[in-house]
């Protein structure tokens, strides 16, 4: 969710998330993930599904995911139709990222704001792996949706089928968490699913997430592995240190004002929790540069790798270091951080974990 300036050209900040996610190709990043919303022109990409679609020639070897898909916003055999068609578009490169969706205007859009979203998303994406798992015709009827194609189904040629996915018996699946306990992360790792932890939370809240993790494994007997967890964090590279600070903290910065409008939005719902170390405090307390000063990862490549080396200190060891996108402001600075991320920051650290081995 790069949170794009209100008024920005669309075509522009779609051309420029599009650039990143092929830039993160050529440079050796492992995945990208990108989110999506109907109703808030900040967080413009309206279909994740549809923005990974047309990465599909432009993207080699990266894993291409949502993040996340918001399933009570979507009609079950829609979803399974088209993200089957998606995994096959990119050769089996598909993550699943998941989630019952956060922001009030598109619920509201979509006709679902009063509704019991937790329950929707999980009778959606149940059906959508009923469908996958299952061959036709179709007979799943639940609360929310039903999907049929009895009436219709023609065994001679197949029509009442809808489509699986390249990966079976369906791609891999990861939710993201923003709350501190997540207690979807345990249910998620009770049913073989993966975390993302979210780039927005305190280290204290984020080490909660592999403890709920484990709880999920345990569950089911499943061996809870570090590799399978996924941190996002809000990074920043330059060349010297007084370019990193200004851009990655300055007012007139797009880091800046990634966290003004988060902060802005969960003020609102009073939802600014996840931006305290005390539950207790009080709102009045919270302040977008303490915010800032705790979230943010930023410097010369040599300091960066300091400050992951001690993040990674504090909430232990993960598998996958998800590198936060904000809005391209200055395109040549946003390139030169992602190149120094991966040609200096992240060799240094590989180095540091096997000199730890």
């Amino acid at each position: 969710m790069p949170m794009h300036p209100t008024g920005k050209d669309w075509q522009l900040s779609l051309s420029q998330d599009r650039q990143s996610f092929i830039l993160a190709d050529q440079l050796g990043f492992t995945e990208a993930y990108m989110g999506e919303h109907t109703t808030d022109p900040e967080e413009n990409v309206t279909s994740s599904a549809l923005f990974l679609a047309t990465l599909a020639d432009a993207t080699k070897q990266i894993r291409l995911g949502t993040g996340t898909l918001n399933m009570p916003n979507h009609h079950p055999a829609a979803v399974a139709a088209q993200i089957a068609m998606l995994d096959h578009l990119l050769g089996g490169r598909f993550i699943l990222g998941i989630s019952p969706g956060a922001l009030p205007s598109d619920a509201e859009a979509f006709g679902n704001m009063d509704m019991a979203r937790p329950a929707m998303f999980l009778e959606a994406i149940n059906m959508v792996l009923d469908i996958w798992k299952t061959e036709p015709p179709y007979r799943l009827k639940g609360q929310f949706w039903s999907v049929s194609t009895e009436r219709t189904y023609i065994p001679e040629t197949g029509m009442g089928t809808i489509p699986k996915p390249l990966q079976r018996p369906y791609p891999p699946i990861v939710v993201t968490a923003v709350a501190p306990f997540s207690a979807g992360i345990t249910e998620a790792a009770a049913r073989g699913w993966d975390p993302i932890s979210a780039n927005f939370l305190f280290p204290k809240w984020v080490k909660t997430h592999w403890t709920k993790y484990v709880e999920g494994c345990e569950r089911i007997e499943r061996t809870p592995t570090a590799k399978d967890w996924r941190i996002a964090k809000t990074v920043f590279v330059a060349n010297d240190e007084a370019t990193a600070k200004a851009y990655a903290m300055g007012s007139d910065g797009p880091y800046y004002y990634y966290y003004r409008t988060l902060f802005s939005k969960l003020k609102r719902r009073g939802a600014l929790g996840v931006f305290k170390k005390d539950p207790q405090q009080h709102d009045d307390t919270v302040t977008l540069e303490g915010v800032m000063k705790e979230l943010m990862i930023f410097g010369t490549p040599n300091q960066v790798v300091d400050q992951i080396h001690s993040f990674q200190g504090e909430v232990g060891q993960f598998g996958t270091l998800l590198y936060a996108g904000v809005d391209w402001k200055d395109p040549t600075l946003a390139k030169q951080s992602m190149v120094l991320m991966a040609e200096k920051v992240m060799p240094q650290l590989q180095k540091k974990r096997n000199d730890m081995r």
